[in-house]
């Protein structure tokens, strides 16, 4: 089977926990996440079947959305609920207007330190395994974007926000520092991942592990199958362009081709006559549509 399943991630389940249970349930010689979360956090995890896996570099890439719920003044060494408490300060004069006053400072384009309970590797070894040793090494800060953050609600301790970011965004860090600013810190007892690129909640259906068991128990692999998006989805926001029979044939030879009318710049989705999806080219300086990614 190939194409893409919106998992709802449940809380207390690692992101591969979840990958291996649903690989099983279909069966799949090939299955891969496009971006993890972790075990505290609920919300959206696509994940790719069958040649689908080709395709999920676009979705690691892509923008995610999260809302989260921060707990003030208490800070943890993980920035979330699962740490170990190693401070506890009073909240006063954290009001709505506090609040917004300090959100631009964390919107565009901001740096982040990636925190020592994070996937990142140190000359070979995960962070968070030398965190868990009682070890902190130096981190080098990246630059991420956050297109918006938006107050939900406030009723204190408790602050809830929603986050659109660019891929490698740590919002317990986010959230960290926006505690920090506030002057009495922070950390995140909650956190639901609302979107990812194209896939949006409320705009698509996320499925919970209790659906794909029941597709798997009642319907065996045609529900199962049903449940699956097309692998083009990923790309939905990129224009298509339709190839004569010559031109899908030396495009799958990995010639670039010119194909009439077609955008004149970024990438494009590919289909051969019959609809059928071949994969993802690029156009070139020229004009030439080149392919870069093909099933």
């Amino acid at each position: 089977m190939d194409g893409i399943l919106l998992l709802d991630k449940p809380a207390g389940v690692s992101s591969n926990q979840a990958l291996q249970q649903v690989k099983r349930l279909f069966q799949a010689a090939k299955a891969g996440h496009t971006g993890s979360l972790d075990p505290l956090a609920t919300g959206l995890l696509p994940l790719c079947l069958g040649h689908t896996t080709k395709f999920s570099a676009f979705l690691l890439d892509a923008d995610k959305r999260y809302r989260v719920t921060v707990t003030l003044g208490v800070t943890t060494d993980s920035a979330d609920a699962d740490g170990r408490v190693l401070e506890t300060r009073p909240v006063v004069g954290v009001d709505a207007s506090a609040v917004q006053a300090v959100l631009p400072r964390f919107t565009g384009s901001i740096e982040q330190l990636p925190p020592m309970y994070s996937a990142v590797k140190h000359r070979g070894e995960r962070l968070y395994k030398l965190a868990r040793e009682g070890k902190e090494v130096a981190r080098t800060p990246r630059t991420v974007q956050i297109f918006a953050l938006e107050l939900l609600s406030l009723t204190p301790p408790t602050l809830g926000l929603a986050v659109h970011c660019s891929k490698g965004t740590y919002v317990r860090t986010l959230a960290e520092e926006i505690g920090a600013a506030l002057g009495c810190g922070a950390h995140v007892s909650a956190l639901r991942r609302t979107g990812v690129g194209p896939y949006v909640e409320g705009e698509v259906r996320f499925l919970t592990m209790a659906d794909v068991e029941v597709a798997a128990e009642q319907g065996g692999f045609a529900a199962l199958d049903a449940l699956l998006l097309p692998l083009d989805s990923v790309l939905g926001h990129c224009p298509s362009v339709q190839l004569s029979a010559d031109a899908a044939f030396y495009l799958r030879q990995g010639q670039p081709v010119l194909v009439p009318q077609a955008p004149t710049e970024g990438l494009v989705r590919l289909y051969a006559a019959g609809d059928a999806f071949l994969g993802v080219g690029v156009i070139l300086d020229d004009g030439r549509v080149q392919p870069k990614r093909l099933i």
